[in-house]
């Protein structure tokens, strides 16, 4: 492991690089060429209804459209939503329970159909149909949602959806106000699609879309190869501005050594998966001016299965949240210039966020060293030493490297521990799937959007627990019905009183991080090494590098 020293170098290099290059004026996607990213894996199906994986959703805001997004911008204002597919952005009606879009005209998908009232209908319509993972808790707020959530091949939204194919209208009635909605159908699960489009996780088909870029062919096992769509014009530089790259191949199969490698050697342009921790000096230094770090509202956790022994007992999950040494795993990860320790759900930063760790030796609001005698003592209260355990971690440097560091605190504890890992192709919806009987795995999370739902109720609700689904985001399994009444009691306040709620959220942090359905153990910064061909590098807070605005030489 390199010393402090050189991460300081790191830090210090990296924050002095400037990426920004002034797109020429007019040039709408001109300068061209072809971006090569590398990862080193592909991220599973590329249904935008389906994929919940930030390594894909990256690409799908410059593949589809909804009727609102994110701006896309390279400060503060990337959190802002704006009008995309609709004209503008509607005034909520009926005491914030309804909303009217109006379509924009003209719009076609890259098929060369045009974009309609009844694309949008069917697109709604779709997230339920085929069980996508936020339909439980983004969209189960609109009229006619528990019908489609009870019987999805059934899912009309009668009432909840209703287009106007004259008028080009889509009126969206809610059961609640909801303040967060317009975040909610900002994110690529809300993507509008043609009506066509079968019911059906379209896996390695590509699915027109509206974007400046559509998928040419995927093979997992190989490359994911977008190029120009030919029937986009821009319609609005903030929400979806025309493109510069020609085309962006997505390679997958090399190791992040060899991607460091060849991004030095300019044979690729940018790397999906954080650098190995032995080059990052070395990117640091003799490369600073291709590289930065970027904070992130993210975590990198350990969902702990609370319907499968021994993690159906609460004191195990405490027990190991007592016995991780956190700064052990941020080593792991490149060092305290990249990462945080953190036990708690909500991320520094992020709103109704308040510092908080019960797991922390000798007690304090932020965490400091492990607790060893105190997870012993949970571990033999619950009587489950001897058992065995799994830990199920992807397929690359750092995710292999904490899982082998877990499993030397499980087999501490008392376990016989062993650790599997897989491909991240495939990771993320094999330990969702309760068939699968997952114990204990390594993830990340990464916001959707700014607000503390997108933490909490994304990923310990009852709504996010899908048995038997790739699609259940409740990695944990975790269900609390007075927990849950209080993520509802918050989420209907946003608009009416969003001080309480705010403070509601801030009890529901501390309530989840008390019952330990996972073990949270750093926050996470982003290093993006590009090559030296990569102009107008734009980093965004919601979309990361906004790959469509850069291009090569």
């Amino acid at each position: 492991m390199k010393n402090r020293t050189s991460f300081a170098a790191l830090t210090s290099g990296i924050a002095l690089a400037v990426f920004a290059t002034a797109a020429p004026a007019g040039a709408q996607g001109t300068p061209g060429g072809t971006l090569r990213l590398l990862a080193k894996a592909a991220a599973g199906t590329i249904d935008p209804h389906i994929n919940y994986t930030l390594q894909y959703f990256q690409i799908n805001y410059i593949l589809y459209d909804g009727l609102v997004t994110f701006k896309k911008a390279g400060d503060e204002t990337g959190f802002d939503v704006v009008a995309d597919l609709a004209e503008t952005l509607p005034e909520p009606e009926d005491g914030g329970k309804t909303y009217t879009f109006q379509l924009r005209k003209g719009l076609k998908f890259a098929d060369g159909s045009d974009v309609t009232p009844e694309d949008v209908l069917a697109s709604f319509q779709r997230i339920f149909k085929v069980s996508g993972p936020t339909a439980g808790t983004f969209y189960n707020g609109i009229v006619g949602a528990d019908e489609c959530l009870a019987a999805p091949a059934d899912c009309t939204l009668d009432g909840g959806v209703v287009i106007d194919e004259e008028a080009f209208t889509i009126t969206i009635n809610l059961t609640e106000p909801d303040g967060e909605f317009l975040q909610k159908i900002a994110i690529p699960h809300a993507a509008i699609l043609p009506a066509e489009t079968p019911i059906k996780d379209m896996g390695t088909e590509p699915v027109p879309g509206t974007g400046p870029y559509m998928i040419e062919s995927y093979n997992p096992n190989e490359r994911l190869k977008m190029v120009r769509n030919p029937h986009f014009e821009e319609w609005s530089a903030e929400a979806q501005p025309a493109g510069y790259p020609d085309e962006i191949d997505y390679d997958f199969g090399l190791t992040e050594e060899a991607a460091v490698t060849a991004i030095q050697n300019g044979q690729a342009d940018w790397m999906f998966d954080p650098p190995p921790p032995d080059r990052l000096a070395e990117i640091g230094t003799t490369y600073a001016d291709q590289a930065s770090v970027h904070p992130l509202t993210a975590m990198w956790y350990a969902p702990m299965n609370t319907n499968l022994a021994p993690f159906d007992d609460v004191r195990v999950r405490q027990a190991v949240n007592y016995a991780i040494d956190r700064s052990a795993v941020v080593k792991l990860f490149g060092g305290s210039n990249l990462a945080q320790p953190a036990c708690q759900i909500l991320p520094p930063g992020f709103p109704s966020y308040e510092p908080y760790c019960p797991y922390t030796a000798g007690g304090g609001d932020t965490w400091s060293a492990p607790d060893m005698e105190k997870a012993k003592a949970l571990v033999a209260e619950s009587g489950t030493a001897g058992q065995e355990v799994t830990i199920i971690a992807e397929d690359n440097t750092v995710s292999r490297a904490i899982g082998v560091y877990l499993q030397d605190v499980l087999n501490e504890l008392g376990y016989e521990a062993k650790v599997q890992a897989i491909s991240q192709n495939i990771q993320f919806t094999y330990i969702q799937n309760t068939n699968n009987n997952v114990q204990i795995s390594i993830s990340q999370w990464f916001q959707d959007y700014p607000s503390p739902s997108n933490f909490l109720q994304v990923l310990f609700s009852c709504a996010s627990f899908n048995p038997g689904s790739d699609a259940s985001v409740n990695i944990s399994g975790f269900c609390d019905e007075s927990i849950d009444a209080k993520m509802a009691e918050a989420a209907s306040l946003t608009l009416t009183d969003p001080e309480k709620s705010a403070e509601l959220w801030t009890e529901v942090d501390k309530a989840v991080t008390d019952a330990a359905p996972a073990a949270v153990l750093f926050t996470p910064k982003r290093v993006d090494f590009i090559s030296s061909r990569v102009k107008n590098f734009t980093f965004s807070p919601q979309f990361y590098w906004i790959m469509s605005q850069s291009w090569v030489e």
